[in-house]
């Protein structure tokens, strides 16, 4: 396979990775952040509602990981469904174990994979703090 298709694949996977946290993130404060008037929050309401962000954010990484992983399968680049989603994980999570490797072409997708893991890890880190934020000053709340 030549090296700008490897590149265009690449380039498509970050794309829709972002595509689909940018959708999840607007779906999360559409649906979750409203305007409020200042009250007091009390700590299970407030448990229950960072419970329910860390959920949604945790499975807005998993569709992000199955892309990768499914990409992974129909690539032929893992033997099996298990160890696309496993390596696809551990790479995007930049955890990294080592105990699996994509074929020598396919190579360059764990770094370009990791690194998209880790801005997208970062922007859900990011969206976590601006809502516990705006919780914690009264200027929204979160249904």
């Amino acid at each position: 396979m030549p090296q700008f298709q490897l590149l265009f694949f690449s380039a498509a996977l970050v794309a829709v990775t972002v595509v689909i946290h940018a959708a999840g993130l607007a779906e999360l404060l559409k649906g979750f952040v409203r305007p409020s008037s200042p009250k007091q929050l009390r700590v299970w309401p407030f448990t229950w509602i960072l419970i329910r962000v860390a959920w949604w954010l945790i499975l807005m990484h998993l569709v992000e990981i199955a892309v990768w992983g499914l990409f992974y399968l129909w690539q032929g680049c893992m033997p099996d469904r298990n160890s696309a989603f496993y390596f696809a994980g551990v790479t995007y999570t930049t955890l990294g174990y080592g105990d699996l490797l994509l074929p020598l072409k396919w190579r360059l997708f764990g770094p370009i994979e990791a690194m998209t893991g880790i801005l997208m890890c970062g922007l859900s880190t990011g969206a976590f703090f601006t809502i516990t934020s705006r919780l914690l000053q009264g200027q929204a709340q979160i249904e």
